[in-house]
């Protein structure tokens, strides 16, 4: 029985940098599956990691394909490890703007193939096994010009924080990831019809520091990683302020 490392979104930004920092630290793992649909990227990633990789690219939101994972994971019955979802996209505008189409495709990628991914792999995971959630503090609070995906961000928090407590008893811990902006090429598809708050891009931080801290808390068990000092602040005053209030801020903010 192989023990893997499941990283979905793995072709690009964090879910490439979990690829590399995992490797790095040779944890034991006996392979690294890595799923996206662009093959290309996935294949120069794995000629640059120790650690073997299974390349599975795939598009987590098509039904057919995802059958024929849940069929692979019945063969081959792994043992993962750890499960990294990473997979998720944004778009800002309002919801008048943007088209429903893409709307609905946030929440396709974001809540719904997140959940069946981490649904498929459950039966596999094993005691001391850590499944890390891809969230953002976009999930704190709803945010206008960004509704939908603050909202799918916001089901991801509310869904690994519960679904870590069901998992206590297995010794399965789940952590979620909450970093504000973060240097990848995330923000050339979320900017395509509009600009995030300049102020917002000024805690802007590395993959690799993001990648790095999540890492540390996922093994120690923590169930929120939340890098960098300003967005720890943006969290606690999420928590302590009435929402109107953090809203007339953001908005003087433009």
């Amino acid at each position: 029985m192989e023990n893997i490392v499941i990283i979905t979104g793995a072709s690009s930004g964090i879910g490439r940098e979990f690829a590399r920092q995992l490797d790095r630290l040779q944890t034991k793992m006996d392979a690294f599956w890595l799923i996206a649909r662009r093959k290309e990227r996935l294949n120069e990633l794995s000629s640059d990691l120790r650690t073997k990789c299974r390349i599975l690219d795939m598009d987590i939101t098509d039904q057919e394909q995802m059958e024929d994972f849940r069929l692979l994971l019945e063969k081959e019955r792994p043992a993962i490890r750890m499960l990294v979802n990473c997979a998720g996209f944004g778009l800002m505008g309002t919801v008048q703007t943007l088209s429903y189409r893409e709307q609905e495709a946030m929440i396709r990628l974001n809540c719904a193939a997140l959940t069946q991914t981490t649904c498929l792999c459950l039966p596999y995971m094993k005691k001391n096994s850590r499944i890390i959630q891809m969230a953002s503090s976009a999930a704190f609070l709803p945010q206008e010009n960004f509704a939908v995906y603050a909202a799918t961000k916001s089901y991801v928090l509310s869904f690994s924080t519960a679904l870590g407590q069901e998992l206590k008893a297995r010794g399965i811990f789940v952590t979620s990831v909450c970093p504000g902006p973060v240097d990848t090429e995330f923000l050339e598809i979320a900017e395509k019809y509009g600009k995030t708050l300049s102020v917002k891009k000024l805690t802007m931080v590395s993959a690799g520091r993001v990648v790095k801290k999540a890492i540390r808390d996922a093994y120690r068990k923590k169930p929120l990683s939340v890098c960098a000092l300003p967005i720890k602040a943006f969290h606690v005053l999420c928590k302590l302020l009435p929402q109107p209030l953090i809203f007339g801020v953001m908005r003087l903010l433009k």
